[in-house]
């Protein structure tokens, strides 16, 4: 994969015709190799097929909404990041997606910029972390462990006794920022900054939700959180 030419894929599921080209337009200045969809139902193959880097996914689509396709993306072990499109601004509609499995979305009417600088940001982050596993950045064992689970780097799973879990990209990024700093009290900002981004403009609701996904996987999700534990009033701490 090679952010900003034409060997980058992106897929566009989107229902507006008016969105949907100009996304198309838009993208394909910037040097990627789009492909769209316009409805839900059969969108899965036409994404099979194309096998995108990144996916663009409208909420509110005909056949099959953009929630549904996102579960069963991940249910099938589906890694592609999917930036959610949605005309709903309610928090709660965010929250629903990033439970889904998606990893980031904008909320329409977006500006260009916002949208070119997430599926960038998008983009490099997943070749980051292709490129730490690739390069044995865990000599021998792409893996570190997390409480109970142990973390697998090259294919995005939490293994908790004899059950996996995938995680997404999102996921893995936030395991591995807390990796790296074990132990350290990390602020929420801090961690939306190293994780999402500066040009991350939504609200620390979306990490405690993408927190709070982790700790299911992870076999950490009672009462009492012991791997990553909750600093009131400040952020996150993975003992």
């Amino acid at each position: 994969m090679k952010e900003g030419n034409q060997e980058t894929r992106l897929f566009i599921v989107e229902d507006d015709p008016s969105i949907r080209f100009g996304l198309e337009e838009i993208l394909r200045a910037e040097g990627f190799l789009v492909q769209s969809h316009e409805e839900g139902t059969d969108a899965e193959a036409g994404i099979a097929g194309f096998l995108p880097d990144l996916l663009l996914l409208d909420v509110m689509l005909p056949g099959k909404n953009g929630y549904e396709i996102c579960k069963s993306l991940r249910r099938q072990g589906c890694r592609i990041p999917i930036l959610m499109l949605t005309a709903k601004g309610q928090e709660i509609d965010k929250v629903i997606g990033l439970e889904a499995g998606a990893d980031d979305y904008v909320t329409k009417p977006f500006g260009i910029q916002e949208l070119i600088a997430r599926v960038h940001a998008l983009l490099r982050r997943v070749r980051m972390s292709r490129e730490e596993g690739e390069s044995g950045a865990v000599p021998g064992d792409p893996s570190f462990v997390v409480g109970k689970a142990k973390i697998r780097v090259d294919t995005f799973e939490a293994i908790v006794g004899d059950a996996s879990s995938r995680l997404t990209p999102k996921e893995m990024e936030l395991l591995r920022y807390f990796d790296r700093n074990r132990g350290k009290v990390l602020s929420r900002d801090a961690l939306l900054e190293a994780v999402w981004g500066v040009r991350y403009f939504g609200t620390t609701r979306t990490l405690d939700q993408c927190v709070a996904q982790i700790r299911k996987k992870i076999g950490d999700s009672g009462p009492n959180p012991s791997a990553i534990v909750t600093v009131h009033g400040v952020g996150y701490r993975l003992i």
